[in-house]
């Protein structure tokens, strides 16, 4: 019988590229998820994977799974969400710190209805897009791109295998053109976020292979995310945003990747606590959550 700890590995391996790296962000060693992963490959008779010395990638079988893979556990973590209720009553209250642009349009949804699934459990939320120090500020979540600097806050995966793209609008590049050369983009008006009040002279995108800092250029810059979204649908240059922000915009096609062969920088989204003690019921519920929502939101995109 196909266990569902074994169904949740494979697609976390998939999405992280490394057995390793999957393993400790189900908190469970190496030794024990390469056993799950060979149990699954017996029972189906088939090789998910690829392995090397120094990858690993889904095999042409591993790729025809991973979509009904993905569907299941989305229906069983509906199944297991309409249950919950029913099992554990959630009390007290929860301050949530969370990026403006992410927890605007993407998380709130989420939020109000977590919260009517748990009525006796209040939230507070927190939005900004300075990283709020746990250990001075009363916040018992800090939702986050990015590990933690300090070794001693706990880190719960949301979707590590997020990344930055390079958006704009359709009317903007039927304006200036499509840069096909990473020189390129120093001709256009780069939509630039500071983060601690720096302007950024380069953004960092994977080309071929091979990782370049390319100098950018523009009028336009803020310390607030959601800023460099409305100048982006507004026309007015092109922006380095998370995937995660933009995805609902890129599937209307109000917003169009520029380069879909360029990567921008690794943007994993974690759900940060100030410590083990902080990891209680309420926390892993809503961790829980948010990724079976991510989880549906990549699978229709990847569908």
């Amino acid at each position: 019988m196909t266990r569902l700890a074994d169904l949740e590995l494979i697609t976390r391996i998939a999405d992280l590229g490394s057995l390793t790296a999957a393993a400790k962000s189900l908190d469970c060693s190496p030794a024990a998820a390469s056993a799950a992963l060979q149990r699954l490959e017996a029972q189906w008779g088939v090789a998910i994977f690829v392995r090397s010395t120094r990858s690993l990638r889904l095999s042409a079988e591993g790729e025809r799974l991973m979509p009904h893979v993905r569907q299941a556990l989305q229906a069983l973590g509906q199944a297991r969400a309409a249950a919950q209720p029913h099992r554990q009553v959630l009390r007290g209250e929860l301050q949530i710190s969370m990026p403006s642009d992410l927890g605007r349009h993407v998380l709130l949804p989420w939020l109000e209805a977590f919260q009517q699934q748990h009525p006796q459990l209040a939230l507070r939320l927190h939005l900004s897009d300075h990283n709020t120090d746990l250990m001075r500020v009363p916040v018992d979540i800090a939702i986050r791109y990015g590990a933690p600097a300090d070794s001693t806050q706990v880190a719960l995966p949301l979707l590590p295998d997020n990344h930055r793209v390079l958006v704009a609008s359709p009317a903007y590049l039927a304006r200036h053109g499509v840069p096909a050369q990473a020189q390129d983009l120093a001709d256009h008006e780069a939509l630039r976020f500071m983060l601690g009040g720096e302007v950024p002279k380069v953004w960092r995108l994977q080309i071929e292979h091979r990782w370049v800092d390319v100098p950018v250029h523009g009028r336009h810059s803020t310390n607030d995310g959601e800023v460099v979204k409305r100048w982006a649908l507004a026309g007015l240059g092109i922006a380095h945003k998370s995937w995660l922000d933009v995805a609902a915009e890129l599937a209307t096609g109000q917003l169009v990747q520029v380069n879909p062969a360029w990567r921008g920088e690794p943007a994993p989204l974690h759900l940060v606590l100030p410590g083990r003690r902080q990891v209680t019921p309420a926390a892993r519920a809503l961790r829980d959550w948010i990724r079976q929502q991510l989880e549906g939101l990549t699978a229709g995109v990847r569908g």
